[in-house]
């Protein structure tokens, strides 16, 4: 039942109103939440900023459970080059002994090697992700929306009374 509930939100924020960059940037936010494995204050401001400007907050839901499930397999990769960025980069040394002497920044955990890591590989990921996931939308709505609504599967679902139902219990819901 997970599966074809998680298949029905994906389609539901493919077909929903809100444009291409709104859902682009939910997905970037929560993957940028998803990839840095722990909390911090940069978390806190990104949930901040999720909550406050107008991104798809189910997209960002989405992209967290998405990269917090494979993200692990990185933390090799995000801990080796966040120990190069903070022991081997010797012109990076004045900013992070900066850093390390300011007032908040030390709460963003800029000097553990693995968020460190991470966190510059989500930096680096933010374009190339906007662009797929917003060219994605833009061609599932052009070219795949009318054909997946006329599968015979969604079709024979949204014909059911179990759907009707649904559709029902989540008016009352919202």
């Amino acid at each position: 039942m997970f599966g074809l509930e998680l298949i029905g939100k994906i389609l539901k924020i493919l077909r929903s109103n809100e444009s291409p960059n709104q859902i682009a940037a939910g997905f970037i936010l929560g993957m940028i939440l998803g990839i840095t494995p722990f909390f911090s204050l940069i978390n806190v401001l990104i949930i901040f900023v999720i909550i406050i400007i107008n991104v798809n907050i189910s997209a960002a839901i989405l992209a967290y459970a998405v990269f917090t499930a494979v993200v692990y397999l990185g933390d090799p990769l995000f801990n080796s080059l966040g120990y190069w960025l903070l022991v081997n980069v010797a012109f990076l040394k004045p900013l992070w002994t900066f850093f390390y002497h300011a007032p908040i920044i030390p709460y963003s955990s800029y000097n553990n090697t693995v968020y460190l890591g991470s966190l510059v590989v989500a930096i680096f990921l933010i374009w190339p992700v906007f662009r797929g996931v917003k060219t994605f939308i833009i061609n599932y709505r052009e070219k795949y929306d009318k054909r997946v609504q006329n599968w015979k599967w969604i079709k024979a679902l949204k014909a059911s009374k179990v759907y009707s139902l649904y559709e029902r219990l989540k008016f009352l819901g919202d």
